[in-house]
């Protein structure tokens, strides 16, 4: 079932531009599940690793996707510097791009920090394998494909 999920998920996302993409629910234009992205940043967040879900009132509209905050201020830091806050990818899973499966959405739940950028992923076991495996060479490949696509 989940890569039947997968696969539909594959052709819908195909057809769009990466340079434009941001991981979005089917259903909706809300970026990454409705989670805060700038929460994610937090040493609190990241220790306990947790998510924080973000509320319909403090909302950003960035690359055609609605991106919600747990707070004003959240909803602020991202304005002003989204590129320092969006998940790579746009919050598409990083170990299907590395592993040229194409944008797969994912909805802010599975996450991780490598360096010091933030990577979602679709599954916990994709995180595991870039935690337990040579992460640098899964982003290298991750980003070769984030780049072909974007070229569409």
């Amino acid at each position: 079932m989940r890569q039947l999920i997968a696969a539909v998920f594959l052709l819908f996302a195909v057809s769009v531009p990466a340079s434009e993409a941001v991981s979005t629910s089917r259903w909706d234009t809300t970026a990454i599940g409705g989670h805060d992205t700038v929460a994610y940043h937090e040493a609190v967040t990241r220790k306990n690793h947790q998510q924080i879900a973000g509320e319909e009132r403090f909302e950003v509209q960035w690359k055609g996707a609605t991106w919600r905050f747990a707070s004003q201020a959240s909803a602020d830091r991202f304005a002003a510097d989204p590129d320092r806050y969006r998940p790579e990818y746009n919050g598409h899973c990083a170990n299907a791009l590395s592993l040229g499966e194409g944008l797969i959405s994912t909805d802010g739940t599975v996450w991780e920090f490598f360096g010091d950028q933030l990577f979602l992923f679709y599954a916990e076991r994709g995180r595991q394998r870039w935690l337990s495996g040579n992460w640098q060479s899964y982003k290298t490949e991750a980003d070769s494909a984030w780049d072909n696509l974007k070229m569409r």
